[in-house]
């Protein structure tokens, strides 16, 4: 096993393996159950966004979430309050349009103001629906818990076919992802009225990664409204834009990323993977597998990312390197897309493409790996072609969860401080 896979192997299993807070077993064990709360009218309608079901999945007090959050390496100062999460189950639409259902977590303060503030926070790239932020006590809470312990409510979308959501995950399918993402924040509006706690309509949108990626175009949807894609309505107001190591740019920077160097070849492996089986749906690349990856790579790479396995066992079942990974010719083609392939990548790549009136940062990390800094870059630029000047915060010599660890509490301070509840750190 390579250097890297160990690294990988270390960092998921050491953030994984840290068990939940003994309080979430003895919650569910003391009867937490789903409790129905669609309407009639709501099942027949089936609008995107209706809530279908709440389920609580989590009760914790502040020192609580301190503990969860310490375990994690996450600084605690943005804590003030207790926590209460619920997955909620909702209707939104897959990627040709046609009705679905997909889940994500509400999260509440057990305190402050009657009436919350909203958190749009899109998690990074995962392979197993058991480790979306409403199925799992994991890494993917950390922003919910940490900006609803401030004072705020949480909307985490699974995406589709994550969580409890039925069929495959469209990984790095922007526009499945915001529509989800969009219909989330409907169905956490109607939840959280009917727990007692509404919402103001402000919203604040972060996310990492893969979900840095989908919150800069959630935050160009709130923006412009229900007559854009992603179908966003007026209720909803951009106040703040956080995004954390998100792939903004594949064509410029991600994917020449992984020829370069500038990608790791164990990451670089399992992201090119991901993206290529989950984009042939959408984009056909291939007919076969065979046509891509090399033997005896093809025969296994699609049932790898069924959402059944973790990241650990799909890089075992992987090469070492993505020459290794692929064919000779398809490897050229990636160097040279052309076609659905530059199609694909293009369709991701204007997130960054338009100017924001809410205030935006973006963080980053100079020892990424995962996703170089280049991409936060790339992403400045493109606003700055618009007359939007967004600063890069770089976090430093830290690596793509280093990132992660450091920036979620400084993104909970940040709006605060857009909130007018504390100074601009």
């Amino acid at each position: 096993m390579s250097d890297e896979t160990c690294k990988l192997e270390e960092r998921h299993i050491s953030w994984r393996m840290q068990k939940g807070l003994s309080g979430v077993a003895a919650l569910l064990l003391a009867g937490f159950a789903v409790a129905p709360v669609a309407t009639a009218a709501e099942r027949a309608t089936a609008h995107r966004g209706a809530l279908v079901s709440v389920t609580p999945v989590a009760d914790h007090d502040a020192g609580q979430v301190r503990e969860f959050l310490t375990g994690r390496d996450i600084a605690i100062d943005p804590v003030r309050y207790g926590v209460r999460a619920y997955r909620l189950t909702y209707r939104t639409v897959d990627p040709y349009g046609k009705p679905t259902t997909a889940t994500g977590l509400l999260s509440l303060p057990k305190g402050g103001t009657q009436r919350l503030d909203l958190v749009s926070d899109t998690h990074g790239t995962m392979v197993k629906r058991t480790y979306a932020p409403s199925a799992s006590e994991d890494l993917g809470r950390v922003p919910s818990y940490l900006n609803a312990s401030a004072g705020r409510a949480v909307a985490a979308p699974d995406y589709l076919g994550l969580g409890e959501g039925p069929g495959p995950h469209p990984y790095m399918d922007t526009r499945s992802a915001v529509t989800a993402s969009v219909d989330m924040l409907r169905a956490a509006r109607t939840a959280a009225d009917r727990l007692g706690r509404p919402l103001t309509g402000d919203v604040y949108a972060t996310g990492f990664s893969q979900g840095g990626q989908v919150a800069m175009a959630l935050g160009r949807v709130l923006e412009r409204g229900a007559e854009q894609e992603g179908g966003a309505d007026r209720h909803f107001r951009l106040k703040g834009l956080a995004p954390v190591s998100g792939p903004y740019d594949l064509g410029g920077q991600e994917v020449p990323a992984l020829f370069d160097g500038r990608v790791n070849d164990t990451s670089g492996v399992f992201y090119i993977s991901y993206w290529l089986v989950a984009q042939n749906r959408l984009h056909h690349f291939y007919k076969d597998p065979g046509e891509v990856f090399r033997a005896p790579y093809a025969s296994r790479v699609e049932s790898l990312f069924d959402g059944r396995h973790d990241e650990e066992e799909v890089v075992k079942g992987l090469a070492s390197s993505v020459k290794q990974l692929l064919t000779p010719a398809f490897y050229d083609r990636l160097r040279h897309p052309t076609g659905p392939l530059l199609d694909a990548m293009r369709s991701a790549d204007q997130t960054c493409d338009w100017k924001p009136d809410a205030p935006v940062r973006l963080y980053a990390g100079a020892a990424d790996t995962d996703v170089p800094i280049g991409n936060a870059r790339s992403c400045a630029l493109q606003l700055a072609a618009h007359q939007a000047h967004v600063p890069v915060v770089n976090q430093g010599d830290v690596d793509h969860f280093g990132s992660f660890a450091t920036s979620a509490p400084q993104v909970a301070r940040w709006f605060d401080a857009l909130a007018g509840r504390g100074s601009l750190r």
